[in-house]
């Protein structure tokens, strides 16, 4: 039988929240999981100022998430601050089985820790193609 996700497990995001200057909070949520696989993670830092564009930075790396010189079209900055949030977390997981897989996106995304072969055999037991959780390395 193949493996099925426990949403129990799943963690509730939001990509709009994200966005909006919702990083760093999200991360104190995640962050008693996130131990289970890294005992000591990065301190995430939220840009926040009105006259410079936002962004956050991790272990030496910094994602723009919205400012004026950036796409908005089609929610440009929900898209990057999805995708800073899953490579702060799973840049952290490199020596670990495991990685932080998002599922569904916008204001339903969340994630969950899954091995890759947790995730490959999940996709079988969902019952719309959609469904299935992303590429654990965004």
């Amino acid at each position: 039988m193949a493996f099925t996700l426990d949403y129990d497990q799943w963690i509730h995001l939001d990509a709009e929240d994200l966005a909006e200057t919702g990083i760093a909070e999200a991360y104190e949520r995640l962050l008693p999981e996130l131990r289970k696989y890294v005992p000591h993670p990065e301190a995430v830092e939220e840009g926040i100022d009105n006259d410079t564009p936002s962004s956050v930075r991790c272990g030496g790396r910094e994602y723009a998430i919205y400012g004026p010189d950036l796409d908005e079209e089609g929610g440009g900055s929900w898209g990057r601050a999805t995708v800073a949030f899953f490579a702060l977390v799973n840049e952290q997981l490199a020596g670990s089985a495991c990685r932080f897989y998002a599922i569904n996106g916008g204001n339903d995304l969340g994630g969950m820790f899954l091995t890759s072969a947790q995730a490959q055999e999940s996709r079988a037991s969902l019952p719309r193609p959609p469904d299935p959780p992303s590429a654990g390395h965004l």
